[in-house]
């Protein structure tokens, strides 16, 4: 009996560029922006070229928004600079998923503006 590995990689940048706009679930529904990106990462990054990388700037994008929200909240106190913070937060979780998504769909790697590499 033989066994043939079927690992075959393929391109598709449409599912990357699909990855990077599943972020902006957070806008439309409130949740998801961070699970969905996750679940499409963690099943196709091995079978997509690409998708490791683009898959951990993601997760990479959101956890840094997480902690920039986390660092805001308090400093509201802080002659409302925290909610300059916010404002950041919310511009740039809504931006960056776009620039992104446009430069997967041309086969480039993803930008890591203001992104701390936790993954």
């Amino acid at each position: 009996m033989e066994i043939i590995n079927q690992n075959v990689i393929r391109k598709d940048n449409t599912l990357l560029s699909i990855t990077h706009l599943s972020q902006l679930l957070h806008y439309v529904t409130g949740f998801g922006g961070f699970i969905v990106p996750l679940i499409i990462w963690l099943t196709s990054r091995r079978t997509v070229e690409g998708m490791n990388e683009h898959g951990k700037a993601v997760i990479n994008l959101q956890l840094s928004l997480l902690l920039y929200i986390i660092i805001s909240i308090p400093a509201i106190l802080l002659l409302g600079l925290g909610i300059l913070g916010l404002i950041g937060v919310a511009i740039l979780g809504f931006v960056l998923p776009i620039v992104n998504a446009v430069k997967a769909a041309n086969g480039e790697s993803p930008s890591k503006f203001l992104t701390i590499p936790f993954v």
